[in-house]
C-alpha cells in the first residue's frame, strides 16, 4: 500500500514525465513532417498535442487540490489511452510510429493501480487500437496511413498487439509486485535498523558512566549525556576535539591495563576531578577508532582521604594524650631550675645568654604541649542561636588593630551580602576558626603585604564564609594534607591550627576546604547550615518520627561537596 504522500509524488512525477514526453514527441513529429513527405495533418496533430498538454496541466493542478489520488490515477490512465488513440490515428493509424505509447500507459497503470488495472488498460488499449484500425479500414473515419493491408493482415496486426499488450501488462504487474515487496522489505529493514539504532543510542545515553568514541586520529566522534555532565561541557564543544587534550594525565593505551587508569580532569569552574578510564578498540570491520568509558572517582578518593585523615588524627590524639603529661612535668622542673640558675650572680654574660635560650625553648616546647592537649582533649561546646556577622566583625577588628600597631601593609576587605546570618553554633569556637584563618592569611602576606578578603554569601541551605589572601599560595602536593596535624608551612608553627579548626567544623557539622594556586594566593571556605534550614529539617524530622524512626543527622564534618576534592592547591598551614 502506498501512503498518501507516495501517491501524490507518483502522480506529480507522472504528469511531469508526460509533459516532457509530449514535448519530445512534438519536436520529433514536426521534424519528420517537415523533412519527409507525410500525410499527417499538421493542424489536427498540433491541436491534439495541445489538448493533451492542457490535460496534463489540469492533472497537475488536480493533484494539489484533490486528495482522491486513486481516482486521479484512473482518470489519468483513461485520458492517456484516449489521447494516445487520437494521436495514433492522426499520425497514420497502422503506420503510426507512436503505437509504443500504449505499452507505456499500461506500465503506468501497473505502477499506480492494482494489478487488475494493468489488464484492464491492456484490454482498453486493444479495443481502442483495433477500433481505429477497423474504422479506418472501412472508411468510417479519415485515413492518414500510406499502406492499406487486407482484412486478414489487419486482423493479424490487431491480435498481435492484443498478445503484446497483455504480455506487457503481465510482466509489468509482476515486476511492480516484486518491486513493492522489495520496497516493503526495505521499509521493514529500515524501520528495524532505525529501532536498533535508537535502542543503541538509548543504551549509550542511559549509561551512568561516561562514554566517548573517537576516530583513529583520536578526535571525539560521539559523547553520551553522562560524559557531558561529568566533563561539564556540551556535546558541541567536545565533538572534534582531541580526547587526550581533555585530561591532565595521559590516557591508557589499548591493551595496556584492563583495570584502566586514573586521570585528573580540571573542570571549567576550576575544580579538579579524578576519573577511572577504560579504553577498548572500535574495530567491527577494521580499526575504526577507540571507545573510552570512565566514571567519577572524586567522591571515593575524597572519602578515602578523609578516612586516612581521621586515622591519623586519632593516632596523633592518642599520642598527644599519652606523652603530653609525661613531658610537661619534667619540663616544668627544668624551666624552674634554669630560671633559678639564671639569677645566680656568678654567671658571665655568655652563660646567661645560654640560659635564656634554654628558657625560651622550654616555653616554646610548653606551647607545643599545650596545643597537643588542646587538640587531644574532648572539647565542650555550647550551641546556641548566633549571628555570624558580629563574630566576623569582632575578629576582623582585632586583626586590623594588630596590623595597625605592627605597621603591616595589609588591607582587610569585607563583602557581606547580609547583616544577619544566623546559625546554631558555639560563638567562641567559631571565633577561634575565624582567627586561625585570618592569622594564617596575615602570616602568608607579612613580608610583601597584600589584601585579606572576607566574604559571606548564601549558598543554598548554607552560609558560605570565605577568607582569601594574596600571598604566595600553596603547592598542589599539600592538598591532601591541608587539615592534618604537623603540616605547618610557617617557621615556628606547630601545624595544629588547621587540625583544631577541622575538629571544630566537624562538631558543627559544617564543611571546610581550601583552594590555592601558587603565586595567586589561597582561599579557605567554610560552610555552615543556615538556622532556618535547620529548623525546617528538625520540624520535618519530628513529623516523620511520629510515623517511624528516621535517620539521624550526619556527623560528617569535612566537605561532602566536590569542592574539597577539587581544591586545586590547598596546603597545610599552622
Amino acid at each position: 500500500m502506498h501512503s498518501t504522500t507516495d501517491d501524490r509524488n507518483w502522480l506529480t512525477w507522472l504528469v511531469k514525465v508526460r509533459m516532457l514526453i509530449l514535448m519530445v514527441l512534438l519536436a520529433i513529429e514536426l521534424a519528420v513532417i517537415r523533412l519527409t513527405p507525410s500525410p499527417v495533418p499538421v493542424v489536427p496533430f498540433l491541436t491534439g498535442m495541445f489538448l493533451w498538454f492542457v490535460l496534463s496541466l489540469f492533472f497537475l493542478f488536480l493533484v494539489s487540490v484533490w486528495s482522491e489520488h486513486r481516482l486521479q490515477a484512473i482518470l489519468q490512465v483513461l485520458a492517456d489511452l484516449a489521447m494516445v488513440t487520437l494521436v495514433v490515428q492522426l499520425t497514420g493509424g497502422i503506420d503510426s510510429s507512436l503505437n509504443f505509447l500504449y505499452p507505456l500507459v499500461i506500465v503506468v497503470a501497473a505502477m499506480l493501480l492494482p494489478r487488475v488495472w494493468a489488464y484492464l488498460s491492456a484490454g482498453l488499449a486493444f479495443i481502442l487500437f483495433g477500433t481505429i484500425l477497423e474504422l479506418d479500414y472501412y472508411g468510417v473515419i479519415p485515413s492518414f496511413s500510406t499502406s492499406h493491408p487486407k482484412l486478414k493482415a489487419l486482423q493479424v496486426v490487431i491480435f498481435v498487439n492484443l498478445f503484446a499488450y497483455f504480455a506487457i501488462a503481465y510482466l509489468a504487474a509482476l515486476l511492480v509486485t516484486k518491486l513493492r515487496q522489495v520496497d516493503v522489505q526495505l521499509q521493514n529493514a529500515s524501520g528495524a535498523l532505525e529501532n536498533l539504532q535508537a535502542l543503541h543510542e538509548n543504551i549509550v545515553e542511559s549509561m551512568s558512566g561516561g562514554v566517548i568514541a573517537t576516530g583513529s586520529d583520536g578526535r571525539v566522534t560521539l559523547v553520551n549525556r553522562a560524559a557531558q555532565q561529568l566533563l561539564e561541557m556540551s556535546g558541541e564543544k567536545l565533538l572534534g576535539r582531541s580526547v587526550g587534550d581533555l585530561f591532565q594525565d595521559p590516557l591508557p593505551d589499548f591493551g595496556a591495563d584492563r583495570s584502566g587508569a586514573e586521570v585528573r580532569y580540571k573542570s571549567a569552574k576550576g575544580f579538579r576531578k579524578t576519573f577511572r578510564v577504560l579504553v577498548s578498540a572500535l574495530n567491527a570491520r577494521g580499526d575504526l577508532g577507540f571507545v573510552y568509558t570512565f566514571d567519577d572517582l572524586t567522591e571515593i578518593r575524597r572519602l578515602e582521604r578523609e578516612v586516612r585523615m581521621q586515622d591519623r588524627l586519632a593516632a596523633v590524639g592518642r599520642l598527644a594524650a599519652a606523652i603530653a603529661h609525661e613531658i610537661r612535668n619534667p619540663l616544668t622542673s627544668i624551666a624552674g631550675s634554669v630560671s633559678m640558675l639564671s639569677d645566680a650572680p656568678a654567671l658571665n654574660p655568655d652563660e646567661r645568654r645560654l640560659l635564656q635560650i634554654v628558657i625560651r625553648e622550654s616555653d616554646r616546647l610548653n606551647n607545643i604541649i599545650t596545643d597537643f592537649l588542646a587538640y587531644s582533649r574532648g572539647k565542650q561546646y555550647r550551641f546556641e542561636r548566633v549571628n555570624v556577622v558580629p563574630l566576623l566583625e569582632d575578629t576582623l577588628t582585632l586583626i586590623e588593630h594588630r596590623l595597625l600597631a605592627e605597621d603591616i601593609a595589609i588591607r582587610v576587605q569585607r563583602a557581606f551580602s547580609t547583616p544577619e546570618a544566623w546559625v546554631l553554633a558555639d560563638g567562641d569556637k567559631l571565633k577561634q576558626v575565624f582567627w586561625n584563618f585570618c592569622e594564617n592569611a596575615v602570616r602568608a602576606m607579612t613580608s610583601a603585604g597584600g589584601t585579606l578578603s572576607v566574604s559571606l554569601v548564601e549558598r543554598g541551605p548554607d552560609w558560605e564564609i570565605g577568607f582569601s589572601d594574596t600571598g604566595p599560595g600553596i603547592p598542589p602536593q599539600q592538598t591532601e594534607k591541608i587539615f592534618e596535624p604537623f603540616q605547618s608551612n610557617f617557621e615556628g608553627g606547630t601545624g595544629l591550627g588547621l587540625a583544631i579548626v577541622y575538629q571544630i567544623v566537624q562538631a558543627h557539622e559544617g564543611k571546610v576546604w581550601a583552594r590555592s594556586e601558587v603565586g595567586k594566593g589561597s582561599s579557605f571556605v567554610l560552610r555552615l547550615r543556615r538556622m532556618e534550614q535547620m529548623e525546617e529539617a528538625d520540624q520535618i524530622a519530628q513529623k516523620e518520627s511520629v510515623i517511624a524512626a528516621g535517620p539521624s543527622r550526619s556527623n560528617s564534618a569535612l566537605s561532602n561537596s566536590p569542592e574539597i576534592a577539587a581544591a586545586g592547591a590547598g596546603g597545610a598551614r599552622g
